[in-house]
């Protein structure tokens, strides 16, 4: 058997922490002196120290490796664990590369005179056949389940899209909400198609709004609101509808933000004198 201070050298986890670890019911040792208070660990307990170095290596908590360690030697189920930590690992490196473009992009911005500038443009929206799904979803964040139903639905029935086609979201709150938000997905079609389920086919009216295009990633929508809400004001219009999002090129189509290419509607009118 090995003294506590032997174990913590071979292992290179220090004492302190082999006594949390004892504590937590992670690793106990095999023997306490009822005297001494001296703790003895077995030479195989290495091999589990060991594991509990690699998981805590690659991030997992260690109350997940006490539920692990039994298992250890299940390839099925450790490859059930290492697939989940993946994912979370993967959601991570996503919230961190946002958070570092933000960053760049306000780095970028104090090096500059003056505050970026968009090109804003009032147009007309033509009549268009649209393929639709609305719902109340948890978040903003989480449209791509309104595009998973759209295009699982409607995946059998040879459904012509326009070209090109015009993917866009419309946000119909009428104010910012933190959750429950009433968000509608839409891609242009050609040709008359029956409902399904989730799937409304409707005309949308001609419209007219006032817009922004712009690449990049979508940290920039604060400034491109900011930039048109003060377009409006300014010549005369207000706002009368659910603001419009269209994609041209989504993280459907890339994982690099930096390529992103949207554009931002909004519904005007001119006021009344």
């Amino acid at each position: 058997m090995l003294k506590i201070g032997d174990f913590s050298k071979l292992s290179m986890v220090s004492v302190r922490m082999l006594r949390h670890y004892d504590k937590i019911n992670l690793l106990k040792p095999v023997k306490i002196d009822p005297f001494t208070g001296y703790r003895y660990y077995d030479e195989r307990q290495l091999v589990i120290m060991g594991r509990i170095n690699t998981l805590k290596s690659m991030g997992f908590s260690l109350s997940m490796i006490k539920e692990i360690l039994p298992v250890y030697d299940d390839k099925e189920k450790m490859k059930r664990f290492f697939l989940q930590r993946k994912a979370e690992l993967t959601a991570e490196y996503y919230e961190t590369a946002e958070k570092l473009s933000l960053l760049t992009t306000a780095m970028e911005q104090l090096r500059k005179d003056d505050t970026m500038k968009y090109n804003v443009i009032l147009k007309m929206i033509p009549e268009r056949q649209v393929a639709s799904v609305r719902k109340i979803i948890p978040a903003y964040d989480q449209e791509g389940l309104l595009w998973h139903i759209l295009f699982r639905e409607t995946s059998g029935m040879d459904m012509k899209l326009t070209e090109p086609p015009m993917h866009c979201a419309l946000l119909h709150d009428q104010e910012y909400k933190e959750n429950d938000v009433d968000v509608e997905v839409q891609v242009t079609v050609d040709g008359s198609y029956s409902d399904t389920e989730n799937v409304r086919f409707k005309t949308e009216p001609e419209m007219q709004a006032v817009s922004i295009q712009f690449k990049g990633a979508y940290s920039q929508f604060g400034e491109v609101y900011a930039q048109l809400a003060a377009w409006v004001n300014q010549n005369g219009y207000e706002f009368c509808g659910p603001m419009m999002d269209i994609y041209y090129v989504s993280p459907h189509d890339t994982q690099n933000p930096e390529e992103f290419i949207t554009e931002v509607c909004c519904p005007v009118i001119k006021k009344q004198p």
